[in-house]
């Protein structure tokens, strides 16, 4: 059984290598440039929504949960009929990271009882962190490859030490997106839930980021680097444990926030973009432009009628009309689900499913 030591007993100069340090600086030039580039989003709940179904989806797939754009878009339209377990493991994954994200901006701390209500929101129970023992992490040929602490209270008084650690600057003289990495790794290594750990682990990624105020929004998403990279990742993790490898560790992390920042910078472009090119042709064409159906049109990869309907405040037949005429000049893409219509944002869909030119 794991044996863990509280991340403010490593000394914090073991990081301050040349390698180390050339790596941050150009991670952190990234980061920030990420952020800035955000912040140039008019409706930053666009980014938070759209971005945070990628993240979602990528996150999902690292625990087999594994769903297609267009299934996990239609679950978004259609949540009370349109039935795949794995799009819901999505949704819900998407709703904690929303949740998290209001905790952490509404109390400018990350705490236990926060990260159980995140995982709470995900896994649907209140089992709260692990009082049983039997938790192990099997390797691919399902051999115990690492046994996390059994005993729920070593678990509590781990969790506490890394809950100060988080929100205690003072702990450890070190660069934020440093402490990331540390953080990321001892809460995976505790292992305090009985499901769940890795996505929870995951939103705390980015939401430590939020509170450190290297981002404003919760965007940089770092699931898909992993799945990616799965091998390393796992390889890395327990090379901490076995060799105390946590150089090679920092450096993975500060690699994989360093290329998400980059896609993501690219991805948060073309949505621009394509927010401004139906934003002024729609202007032009349609009587009925509002800064609202934009809105509407890039909070929504898919929309309907009765999204038109509640974010415009218009009647069904009204609202019918504006998509059916968007649809007819190209902006949208009509289908039916059941007896249901429903509208896909072309551009949209296209940057967000990888498919744009």
């Amino acid at each position: 059984m794991a044996s863990i030591a509280p991340l403010n007993e490593l000394d914090p100069r073991r990081f301050d290598t040349p390698v180390i340090l050339k790596r941050l600086a150009s991670t952190s030039r990234k980061l920030a440039e990420l952020k800035g580039i955000a912040a140039s989003i008019p409706n930053q709940g666009i980014l938070i929504n759209t971005l945070g179904l990628q993240e979602a989806k990528d996150s999902s797939e690292i625990e087999n949960f594994v769903t297609t754009h267009d299934d996990l878009f239609k679950d978004d339209v259609f949540p009370e009929v349109f039935v795949n377990p794995a799009a819901k493991e999505v949704t819900r994954y998407r709703q904690a990271l929303h949740l998290g994200y209001q905790l952490v901006k509404g109390t400018g701390l990350i705490t236990c009882n926060h990260l159980i209500d995140i995982q709470t929101e995900l896994e649907r129970n209140n089992a709260g962190f692990r009082k049983l023992p039997g938790t192990a992490l099997k390797g691919s040929g399902g051999d115990v490859v690492y046994t996390p602490p059994q005993d729920g209270r070593e678990i509590v008084k781990l969790m506490s030490a890394l809950e100060r650690f988080i929100n205690d600057d003072s702990l450890f003289d070190a660069d934020p997106l440093i402490k990331m990495a540390l953080i990321h790794h001892q809460f995976e290594s505790i292992h305090p839930f009985y499901d769940g750990n890795g996505r929870t682990g995951r939103i705390l990624n980015v939401l430590y980021l939020v509170r450190e105020g290297l981002l404003d929004v919760p965007v940089l998403y770092l699931s898909r680097h992993i799945v990616r990279t799965k091998p390393d990742y796992y390889r890395l993790l327990q090379s901490v444990r076995d060799s105390d490898t946590w150089e090679e560790w920092v450096l993975y992390m500060l690699d994989a926030v360093e290329q998400t920042s980059g896609q993501t910078i690219h991805t948060i472009h073309a949505i621009k973009d394509a927010f401004f090119d139906y934003k002024h042709r729609i202007r032009d064409q349609f009587k009925f432009y509002s800064q609202d159906l934009i809105n509407n049109l890039f909070m929504h990869p898919y929309t309907k009628i009765e999204f038109i309907v509640r974010d415009l405040g218009v009647s069904r037949l009204t609202a019918s009309k504006y998509l059916d005429q968007l649809t007819e000049k190209g902006f949208l893409l009509k289908k039916k689900q059941g007896r249901s219509n429903y509208f896909i944002n072309i551009a949209l869909n296209q940057i967000l499913t990888g498919e744009q030119g």
